[in-house]
């Protein structure tokens, strides 16, 4: 059912909410087929693997299976994905690309396996949607339009045996998964950085600056975000859970007739819905601009009955690009908002798509991860609450409110009072930027700092399962951590967990501590 060619043309919003949701037909093997996801910038094709070589009669017991080189319609990421998301992939997953124009192959790259590490916790309705599939990290590549790839399963050291008739050493139903994220539009008014505390850092070449004033179907619900004066509502939702949402089959995922009906929401989530769209109307324009720690602290006081003996840890707000800043298709996503009580930590983490991204093309590399995340592995929405780029650009993540404790999909078995932030690259042999690691701390500061968090401290949180610590099991980690410290993986990479200390540091002097 995974053999299918996610198309849009960019219709108006209109147009595109007409288009009726259908079962996908029949794939065969090799040929993408039209699914219909309604039209909107960006597309998604996705092709089913199959044996390579001398394994080519073994069908899914093939230890190594791929596509041999092959023209398609542009793309500018790549992942793999399969049918259970239980199953983890053991092996190397390596791609290769021809860049549109010059008609120039790279070398192989490896896409790292990710198995399942960034996902929803496991007795979430995400986590246990019959839509969820396995998947690597993504992997980001420029405008192309030839792809080969090749899966070669690990084989245990010195088990030369040969592969049993009905084994199946990779998972079932691979099928490379190849992105591409939309056109983008001049943003107007742009900055270009150095303007004010906490604006943007620049791209150190001469290029221009993008954005994503893309034609989505989107509401003023769905774009709202909160800003730091409204804290009120913040506490008015705070008793929701992850019970409590819209469960519904997003736009555009692959459907069959066995998908449950859409549970209709309840009246906290209609209500903090409701709420998220009245809040502050920074959430229908581009970004939500930086305040100083003065104008932070007086709102968070305003928000808090107006008591100025209050005077909380809090860092002052970072400019943050909204969704709509970055072009997020709002179509795409399930509808409801997911939140749990509070934000007690945050788990940073690298997106593991590689460094070979200017600033500029960073809202496309989100859409494409987005996109990534919704259409190919079934979740919800984009997995973390805020991204982070090489030059200290701060992006909203999942929606529902930058202020609130909204549900993510970025640590599995933590995702419960906790927030992901995730920098745009790979780490384990590449040093993250200083501005990336700047705006790490001035994130948390902020984001934390409502919460009464402190970026130096310690907390408990308790495990939803996972590799590491079993369910149910409270675990004192850092305010501030790495996703490896929840879970058993290599993200955000040695380079960046390296610098959480100095993360850790300046979050606490932002929040005057």
């Amino acid at each position: 059912m995974r053999g299918f060619l996610v198309s849009s043309v960019g219709a108006t919003c209109a147009a595109a909410l007409a288009l009726p949701l259908a079962l996908p037909a029949p794939a065969h093997a090799g040929q993408p087929v039209l699914t219909s996801e309604p039209a909107a910038p960006g597309s998604t094709q996705s092709l089913p693997l199959t044996p390579l070589d001398d394994e080519r009669d073994l069908g899914p017991a093939a230890s190594e299976q791929g596509l041999t080189p092959r023209n398609v319609r542009p793309f500018s990421l790549v992942g793999v994905i399969w049918d259970n998301p239980d199953r983890e992939l053991h092996g190397r997953v390596q791609v290769r690309t021809r860049a549109v124009g010059t008609g120039h192959w790279s070398g192989w790259q490896d896409v790292e396996t990710h198995n399942h590490e960034h996902a929803a916790d496991p007795d979430t309705a995400e986590g246990a949607s019959r839509r969820v599939h396995g998947s690597t990290a993504p992997l980001w590549v420029g405008n192309s339009d030839g792809v080969e790839v090749r899966v070669q399963a690990e084989k245990p050291e010195g088990d030369e045996r040969a592969t049993a008739p009905g084994d199946s050493p990779l998972p079932r139903g691979l099928h490379l998964e190849l992105v591409d994220p939309g056109a983008e539009l001049p943003r107007e008014g742009a900055q270009t950085g150095g303007a004010r505390e906490g604006a943007p850092v620049a791209d150190p070449a001469p290029v221009t600056h993008v954005g994503a004033l893309t034609a989505v179907a989107s509401t003023a619900a769905s774009t709202a975000v909160a800003s730091a004066g409204a804290l009120a509502a913040v506490a008015s939702a705070g008793d929701l859970t992850a019970d409590a949402s819209v469960h519904a089959p997003h736009a555009g995922a692959p459907m069959d007739d066995t998908d449950a009906p859409a549970v209709a929401p309840s009246a906290k989530d209609a209500a903090a819905s409701s709420a998220n769209a009245e809040l502050a109307p920074l959430g229908a324009g581009e970004e939500i601009p930086a305040l100083s720690q003065q104008e932070t602290e007086r709102e968070f006081v305003a928000a808090n009955g107006g008591d100025e003996r209050v005077k909380p840890y809090i860092g002052p707000r970072p400019r943050i690009i909204t969704r709509r800043g970055w072009g997020a298709n709002e179509s795409l996503r399930e509808r409801g908002f997911v939140y749990t009580k509070k934000v007690k930590a945050a788990f940073v983490h690298h997106t593991a798509s590689g460094n070979n991204y200017s600033c500029s093309q960073a809202p496309s590399v989100i859409r494409s991860i987005y996109r990534y995340h919704v259409v190919s592995s079934g979740w919800r929405d984009i997995g973390y609450n805020f991204l982070v780029d090489k030059c200290g650009n701060i992006y909203e993540g999942r929606a529902g409110g930058v202020t609130k404790p909204v549900m993510g999909a970025h640590t599995l078995g933590f995702n419960s009072n906790s927030m992901g932030i995730a920098v745009l690259g790979s780490f384990a042999k590449t040093k993250p930027s200083g501005a990336a690691v700047t705006a790490i701390a001035r994130l948390t500061a902020w984001k934390l700092g409502l919460y009464g968090a402190n970026p130096r401290g310690k907390t408990y949180l308790k495990s939803g399962g996972g590799n590491l610590y079993r369910k149910g099991k409270n675990v004192r980690l850092n305010v501030i951590s790495g996703h490896r410290d929840g879970f058993a993986t290599e993200c955000p990479g040695r380079l960046l967990y390296g610098k959480l200390g100095t993360a850790r540091q300046a979050a606490a002097r932002y929040q005057g501590r």
